[in-house]
C-alpha cells in the first residue's frame, strides 16, 4: 500500500517526489495547506476543508488551475490510488515558480500538491494519560500582521520554534499567547477548557487558527446537550479549569492534563473529556468515500 504524491497532475512514490527548487513556498514561504484525514476509506470533513482553502486562495490571489470540484475528485482518486485504509492527507497550493518576492516577475500558475501518506502527532498512551502543556515564550502572529485563518506556509516558523521550547522543557505540547497575554493555541492544536457542564474555548478574534476539528468538536459538544463558549481566556483559566483537551486534524482530540507543572482539575483526563472523544470518534465514521 504505497504512499502516493499528486504534483500538478502527475502521480509518484512519496519517496521519489519532487518539486522545484524555484517554487515560491521552497524560497518565500509563500503557500497554504491543508491536513486531512481519513478513516476507514472515507474522508473526513473533506469540504469544509476544500472549502477553507479556497477562501485562502482568493485572499492571496493564487492563479489557481483546478476547481473545488476537480481537487476534491483528484484528493479521492489519489486515496484510492494509495489504497491505505486510514491516514493523512497534506495538500499544498503555492503562488506558482520563479526567483524574486514579486509575484509579477514568475510564473504565476499555482503549484498544487496532494500527498497520500500516514501520520501520528502523539504516541498511543498520550490519549489515555494526557499530555502536559508548557506555556511557551513565544506569541501567535497578530492579525494585523497576517490572518491567523490563513494556513500559510511561512507562519508556522513561530510554531515550529513554540514546539521546539516545548521539546526542550519534556513537555507533549507547547501554548502559544496572543500579544495580549490571552490564551491562543498550541502549536497544532487548539484548546478547551472545561467549568463543571461549560466548555470554553478561545474567541476566534484572539488569534487563532480557527480549526476544522475545532469547529466539529463545538458542533458536537452542543448537540450532546454542552454549553459551548468562545470567549476571552488567560493562562489563569486554563490552570483553573476542571479539565481541558486540545483539538486538531492531526491531534484529533487529545486531554491535556497539566499547564507548567500544575495539574488541571484531578491531573487525570475528566468524563467530560473522554465524553467528547467518544463523540468525535464516532463521528469519523462519516466522510467522502473512495
Amino acid at each position: 500500500m504505497p504512499k502516493l504524491v499528486w504534483l500538478n497532475g502527475q502521480i509518484s512514490p512519496l519517496e521519489s517526489a519532487t518539486t522545484s527548487v524555484a517554487d515560491h513556498a521552497h524560497l518565500y514561504g509563500d503557500g497554504i495547506f491543508e491536513g486531512i484525514r481519513f478513516y476507514d476509506r472515507k474522508v473526513f470533513k473533506l469540504d469544509e476543508h476544500l472549502e477553507r482553502l479556497y477562501h485562502g486562495i482568493n485572499f492571496l490571489h493564487y492563479e489557481m488551475p483546478y476547481s473545488i470540484t476537480e481537487l476534491k475528485a483528484i484528493v479521492v482518486d489519489l486515496c484510492k490510488q494509495a489504497d491505505l485504509p486510514d491516514g493523512y492527507i497534506r495538500l499544498n497550493v503555492t503562488r506558482g515558480t520563479g526567483l524574486g518576492l514579486d509575484p509579477k516577475n514568475i510564473d504565476r500558475r499555482a503549484n498544487v500538491m496532494v500527498m497520500a501518506s500516514t501520520l501520528a502527532l502523539y504516541p498511543p498512551e498520550a490519549f489515555e494519560t494526557g499530555l502536559e502543556v508548557v506555556t511557551c515564550s513565544y506569541r501567535v502572529i497578530p492579525p494585523d500582521s497576517l490572518d491567523p485563518r490563513l494556513k500559510c506556509i511561512g507562519r508556522y516558523a513561530s510554531n515550529i520554534m513554540a514546539k521546539m521550547e516545548a521539546n526542550r522543557r519534556g513537555a507533549g505540547e507547547g501554548l502559544m499567547l496572543n500579544h495580549q497575554g490571552e490564551v491562543a493555541e498550541c502549536t497544532g492544536d487548539n484548546i478547551f477548557l472545561i467549568f463543571g457542564k461549560t466548555i470554553k474555548t478561545p474567541d476566534p478574534a484572539s488569534g487563532i487558527l480557527k480549526g476544522i476539528t475545532r469547529d466539529t468538536v463545538i458542533d458536537l459538544a452542543r448537540g450532546a446537550g454542552y454549553v459551548v463558549e468562545e470567549t476571552r481566556l488567560t493562562p489563569f483559566d486554563v490552570v483553573s479549569a476542571d479539565e481541558a483537551f486540545l483539538t486538531g486534524t492531526a491531534a484529533e482530540v487529545i486531554p491535556m492534563v497539566k499547564l507548567d507543572e500544575r495539574e488541571i482539575g484531578t491531573g487525570k483526563p475528566g468524563e467530560v473529556t473522554k465524553h467528547v472523544m467518544q463523540l468525535f470518534r464516532a463521528e469519523t465514521k462519516n466522510g467522502t468515500p473512495f
